[in-house]
């Protein structure tokens, strides 16, 4: 097995460097990197054999390969490209045959190790407490990409390493995109403000959402924003082991479809999270993902009104034997 994704090889062989492979043998693991990583591979993945190599798969591979064996290699279909496949299909013409799959060591990352779920709750803590810095700041007239910085300046200053995404910051009509980016537009009086961040310890990720009225909540906002805690609380209090993403889905957007706003929720209810801010489980409409003990992931509904804007309450769960238990400690706004 031919190992390229970033994350998946800094979960086999713990090497943190941005480039470099790993090739898995019956009798060997090795991990392949250039010049720039063989003293930093030696240091972090103790147990591997490191093989420095030159130029690319199709170039260092067959030497690698020859008399070894081997039948079949199998590769990571999602993360080599086209080219990349091709030129290595023509290099190894005579042998190994080349397997494409998918999801194989993304299954081995879904259920999370006691120190794993101990580095993403560091990861939310960081999160709560810039979300807890930055609420007095929510005020007519202050921009969003002025709160923005002041959400990675806080999470970085607390100790996270570079964010998983960047932060979002959407008010007023900008909150009904749910991946709006931060503009120079200033905040009004009444207005919905989204926000959602995320921080990192040591590789893994946190994820965050909240949202806020501007000043004084009007009924309008009120109203969206209850139906929208009502359908994240079902979906907490119902969510077991042994369940799929789409039935976990279904508990929070039935609420949201008896209130009348099925087609304004429009993504899944959540994501897994660990070494990338979205990986398996996936937990929306279709998905036959299984929900495991260990696994952690967030639970997200929102409502989205073009020309007025949008609320998501997200939050950050680790499945236990009895539902989630919360990451996320971050408030709320008031009644």
């Amino acid at each position: 097995m031919l190992i390229s994704q970033a994350d998946n090889r800094r979960y086999l062989s713990g090497f943190t460097g941005s480039a470099g492979y790993l090739l898995i043998t019956r009798k060997a693991s090795l991990l392949l990197v250039d010049f720039r990583y063989t003293e930093q591979a030696q240091l972090q993945a103790p147990g591997w054999e490191v093989v420095r190599i030159r130029g690319e798969p199709h170039q260092f591979l067959p030497p690698l390969l020859a008399g070894e064996g081997i039948g079949t290699l199998g590769i990571e279909a999602s993360y080599l490209s086209l080219a990349t496949f091709t030129l290595l299909q023509e290099a190894l013409k005579n042998g190994p045959h080349l397997v494409p799959t998918e999801g194989l060591a993304e299954g081995l990352r879904q259920v999370k190790e006691p120190e794993e779920l101990a580095l993403i709750e560091k990861a939310a803590r960081l999160a709560d407490k810039a979300l807890d810095y930055i609420l007095p700041r929510l005020k007519p007239g202050v921009g969003e990409v002025e709160l923005a910085w002041e959400l990675e300046k806080s999470m970085r200053e607390r100790g996270s390493e570079p964010l998983p995404f960047e932060p979002i910051v959407a008010s007023g009509p900008q909150s009904a995109m749910p991946h709006a980016r931060p503009t120079t537009r200033a905040l009004a009086e009444k207005e919905p403000v989204l926000i959602d961040i995320g921080a990192r310890v040591q590789g893994y990720c946190s994820d965050l959402s909240r949202t806020f009225p501007v000043g004084e909540a009007d009924d309008n906002f009120k109203r969206i924003y209850h139906i929208v805690l009502e359908a994240q609380e079902r979906a907490l209090s119902g969510i077991r082991p042994g369940m799929k993403g789409e039935e976990a889905d279904r508990l929070a957007r039935e609420v949201i479809e008896k209130a009348g706003y099925g087609e304004s929720f429009g993504h899944g209810l959540g994501h897994g999270v660990g070494l990338a801010p979205h990986e398996a489980p996936h937990i929306g409409p279709n998905s036959p993902d299984v929900l495991k003990k260990g696994m952690a992931f967030t639970v997200e509904p929102g409502i989205y009104i073009p020309g007025w804007g949008g609320v998501r309450i997200e939050d950050l769960v680790v499945l236990e034997k009895d539902g989630p238990r919360l990451l996320s400690r971050a408030k709320q706004p008031g009644p």
